[in-house]
């Protein structure tokens, strides 16, 4: 792993550690305490990730042909977009369940949902069809 990426990790567990300091001294609501020991936890996995691939040559191995093979490249863009079906479904669905039970403002901001993301397929399908 490169150096950019391990400074980004030793960033996020500053930024997780002073949130967590600010709510503690009262500066910050729980919301930020919450969101700073998850940027630390996530920041502290990160380096130790970091430093096992550098250390452990099986890791290192095993990580470069996960990342790089084309297989689970596939596999990850087939999970991207089942994702993002099960998601336009789903909250289709709620704009019809939420608008049965009244809660007209959240039907709403699950309909503007499913267009915003649906206006973001269609832009990246006209970019994509240019580009292949």
């Amino acid at each position: 792993m490169n150096d950019k990426k391990r400074i980004i990790s030793i960033i996020y567990v500053i930024i997780g550690v002073v949130l967590i300091a600010l709510s503690f001294a009262g500066k910050v609501d729980e919301f930020w305490n919450g969101m700073g020991f998850a940027l630390a936890v996530v920041g502290l996995l990160q380096l130790l990730r970091q430093h096992r691939f550098n250390k452990n040559e099986v890791y290192r191995e095993k990580m470069e042909i996960e990342v790089n093979d084309e297989r689970n490249h596939f596999i990850r863009n087939k999970a991207w977009a089942w994702a993002g079906y099960i998601f336009i479904l789903a909250m289709a669905a709620a704009v019809i369940v939420l608008k049965i039970i009244g809660q007209d403002m959240l039907s709403t901001a699950a309909a503007f949902t499913v267009c915003f993301m649906l206006i973001l397929y269609w832009g990246a399908y006209m970019v994509l069809k240019k580009k292949y």
